[in-house]
């Protein structure tokens, strides 16, 4: 069995010198992406800034489908707008260089609950998650991913929000936290919670207050019990990222990583805009 991890998981800045560096297909002039094999037992994870210059942004959104531009376009502010076609072009970019698919090709399916999936290639697993200026998407062949990332900030309403939503065991371990360690407790605690709903692929259908994580900060990142059922949490395993400055992330998989290898495509933001 894997010992956990203690510290999280930190993003090496991708080297042009390593397999699968970006690059425009030489033919037809449209952005490719030759990704690394991924291991047996290993999950691949990927971050990188969602801000875009418009040369960029153009080439991003000429991979997205009609649907995926039509609702780019129902976006009321120009941030989520630019957001939104980041994070979907740079996962087409990406699934494309793990199946040799075109990345405009790429065509997904959402399941009954909302979980999408990669028609033509469906074992290849894959979990997207965004927060302010920073995207971090997860892939894997062994089973389903879910992946969260979250700005690390301070919220008003953080006691009432871990009250509400938490288990009973986490609340009181984030009531228990010392002041100036709760804002990452708080977010230790919903950035895992979120990836293991986003791997288990339930969606809203799965009350957050219905399984137990860890969250103190220097506490490995793991999941407790799942309805008071400790067995039933092993068979699941957690990991904390950090896949930038300022930010906090957690990797959640019904099977045991071997290895978890993790790329920052792009320098980390300098000022993140909430």
């Amino acid at each position: 069995m894997t010992a956990e991890r203690s510290a999280p998981i930190g993003f090496s800045p991708w080297s042009a010198d390593e397999p699968g560096r970006p690059a425009a297909a030489a033919a037809s002039d449209r952005p490719r992406f030759e990704t690394p094999a991924i291991e047996p037992h290993t999950a691949h994870v990927w971050s990188f800034d969602l801000r875009a210059d418009a040369e960029r942004l153009a080439r991003l959104g000429d991979l997205l489908s009609a649907d995926e531009r039509a609702r780019a376009g129902r976006y009321r502010f120009d941030r989520h707008r630019r957001r939104f076609i980041v994070g979907q072009g740079t996962l087409r970019l990406l699934l494309g260089g793990y199946t040799t698919l075109e990345p405009a090709e790429v065509r997904f399916a959402l399941g009954e609950k909302g979980k999408p999936s990669l028609v033509q290639r469906p074992d290849v697993h894959f979990n997207l998650s965004h927060s302010s200026e920073r995207g971090v998407i997860a892939v894997a062949r062994e089973g389903p991913v879910g992946v969260d990332v979250e700005l690390l900030r301070d919220l008003a309403d953080a006691d009432d929000i871990a009250r509400r939503f938490f288990s009973r065991r986490e609340a009181a371990a984030y009531l228990a936290t010392p002041p100036e360690q709760r804002s990452r407790a708080f977010f230790n605690c919903w950035t895992r919670k979120e990836a293991f709903v986003k791997a288990l692929g339930e969606g809203l259908f799965v009350s957050l207050d219905r399984f137990d994580v860890s969250l103190e900060p220097g506490r490995p990142a793991r999941l407790e019990a799942i309805e008071g059922d400790a067995a039933a949490a092993r068979e699941w395993t957690l990991s904390e990222l950090a896949p930038a400055e300022g930010y906090i992330g957690a990797l959640a998989t019904r099977w045991r990583p071997a290895s978890v290898r993790a790329w920052a495509l792009d320098p980390p933001p300098r000022a993140p805009e909430p």
